[in-house]
């Protein structure tokens, strides 16, 4: 394993605009030529076959025969009785710190009078189904399982079904198991890839049908994703996704083996993961090199994050105002400032999907267990998007009252612009009324 291209060094202040640019593209996301048609082709496969087709894609693309679709009661008493009570605990423990967070992003109805008579209110109603996707590629990821079920449980959802890819031996990996269960989730099917998206998006005999569907995944999952919300009889999606990423703005004073852990920490989520590192400190770079250097033949993902941090790069910036600015620039989904004075400087961060204050704040711990959300926006969407939040298994709905009085009082109004934009039905709507006995101001 070669270590001789880790975290080029890059003076940021010698760039152009175009090299600034060039420095903070990603990875292209790894999408074989003709995914966009395979996809199709496994929709339209799935929503013509149904679980029948279900069962032939899992034998043909993960290589699992399957009998059945669903998690069974069986199942699931073995997966509690086979993981590990430490582990179990650990699930909990994480479940109710996000719960507790989530549940305090609660929004109550909107009632406002606008003008006398008029009365304007926006209400919360919960999703009617969701489907959540855990993705089992490399590595079963239970903490997905939480992050996407606890606040599908606090919006109130009352259809809630999960998708994760079986296990070689037909049996969905006990730990996901677990944490849906513990999620309040009654409906885990081993099912995975774009067909899991599509059964959710289009339902069939065994998989209700859902509004929603949730969840990172490879580019299949995420090509079958974006398919489906482009159908009006499909499924929306929760965000636009690409492969992990970290930023790490560091001072002098910063622990190198801290930054090269935090580096390491999202370069082991897959080969295409860009981490980088942002400082003030030259020398820093060669000891977060060292600390790289010296850690990484031990773990056992060093074969993917050795790929990944091929295209990782140290940043040299004069100062921290530079630092955000590249921050800023770049919209990591993860964002780490092992500086000193760090919410000061995070008041000028307006562009990340989640950022971790101090030396302390690993990003390891958001992943898994301090409460917040770790479906975040990735590869540059965190300009536009936030992570994931109860909201986004709510719609809110607007409602509007009006008395004689309140409708007389904006005719004149509506009627002006009615004839304005020349939609005199708009306009006649309201004479209609004022002429049936609605006092006129």
């Amino acid at each position: 394993m070669s270590l001789g291209n880790l975290l080029t060094r890059v003076d940021w202040s010698v760039l152009d605009a175009a090299g600034r640019r060039s420095l903070l593209q990603r990875p292209a996301v790894r999408a074989g030529a003709g995914l966009a048609a395979a996809v199709a082709d496994i929709i339209a496969e799935v929503r013509a076959g149904g679980d029948a087709a279900l069962l032939r894609l899992t034998a043909r693309l993960d290589g699992v025969g399957l009998q059945e679709l669903a998690v069974g009661a069986d199942e699931a008493a073995a997966a509690e009785r086979e993981l590990d009570p430490a582990a179990t605990r650990a699930i909990h423990v994480a479940i109710d710190n996000i719960r507790r967070f989530h549940a305090a992003q609660a929004s109550g109805p909107l009632r406002v009078e606008t003008v006398p008579g008029v009365v304007c209110e926006r209400v919360v109603r919960p999703l009617r189904a969701v489907g959540l996707y855990v993705p089992a590629g490399r590595a079963p990821l239970p903490s997905t399982a939480m992050m996407l079920g606890v606040p599908a449980e606090l919006a109130g959802c009352p259809v809630r079904v999960l998708c994760t890819p079986p296990r070689a031996d037909g049996r969905a990996d006990p730990a996901v198991v677990v944490a849906a269960r513990a999620c309040g989730i009654g409906q885990v099917f081993k099912l995975g890839g774009a067909q899991a998206i599509a059964a959710m998006a289009y339902g069939t005999a065994s998989i209700p049908k859902v509004d929603k569907v949730f969840g990172p995944g490879n580019a299949w999952v995420t090509a079958a994703k974006q398919a489906v919300a482009l159908d009006a009889e499909g499924a929306a999606l929760d965000m636009p996704a690409g492969p992990s990423e970290v930023m790490v703005i560091a001072d002098a004073d910063a622990n190198p083996r801290f930054v090269a852990l935090d580096l390491l920490s999202q370069a082991e989520h897959g080969p295409d993961s860009q981490v980088l590192l942002v400082t003030t400190a030259a020398d820093l770079v060669d000891r977060v090199r060292a600390g790289i250097a010296a850690v990484l033949p031990s773990l056992p993902r060093r074969d993917i994050m050795a790929e990944s941090l091929r295209h990782s790069a140290a940043i040299l910036v004069p100062d921290l105002a530079a630092a955000i600015e590249v921050a800023n620039a770049y919209a990591p989904e993860h964002l780490i400032l092992q500086v000193a004075g760090p919410r000061r400087w995070a008041e000028q961060v307006w562009s990340a999907g989640s950022v971790f204050l101090g030396p302390w704040t690993p990003e390891s711990v958001g992943d898994y267990c301090s409460g917040t959300n770790h479906v975040l926006p990735t590869y540059g969407y965190a300009r536009a998007y936030s992570g994931l939040s109860v909201a986004d298994f709510q719609r809110r709905m607007t409602l509007q009252e009006l008395t004689p009085a309140g409708l007389a009082a904006l005719a004149p109004t509506v009627e002006a612009l009615a004839g304005l934009e020349g939609l005199q039905a708009h306009a006649a709507a309201v004479r209609v009324r004022m002429d049936a006995g609605a006092p006129r101001t």
